[in-house]
């Protein structure tokens, strides 16, 4: 069974820890998204490989895009159309992973 979309009094309480943390809401699409920058490509790379294994063991993937050593990412469940529990914990996850 898939999560189910946000309602408006859990997105109010998500947001403001999420935005603490560089990620921004986008209310068009019901997504949040942040840019990652790392010291070189291998470090954004070997960071996506890491978030790659997370996301596929919670079968939820990111839309992402990576030019060098910044990595831009997309969450939003799209079963749901839009933010679920999956996009916030996959957002915990790789700010774990970026810090270290």
């Amino acid at each position: 069974m898939r999560p189910q979309k946000l309602n408006t009094d859990e997105r109010d309480r998500a947001l403001p820890g999420l935005k603490a943390r560089g990620w921004t809401h986008d209310a068009e699409r019901d997504a949040i998204t942040k840019s990652y920058r790392f010291a070189d490509f291998a470090r954004a790379f070997g960071w996506m490989t890491k978030v790659a294994l997370a996301a596929e063991k919670m079968d939820h993937h990111p839309e992402w895009r990576n030019v060098y050593n910044r990595v831009e990412v997309v969450l939003t469940t799209h079963d749901a159309r839009g933010l679920t529990t999956l996009d916030l914990e996959l957002a915990d996850r790789m700010d774990v992973l970026a810090a270290g």
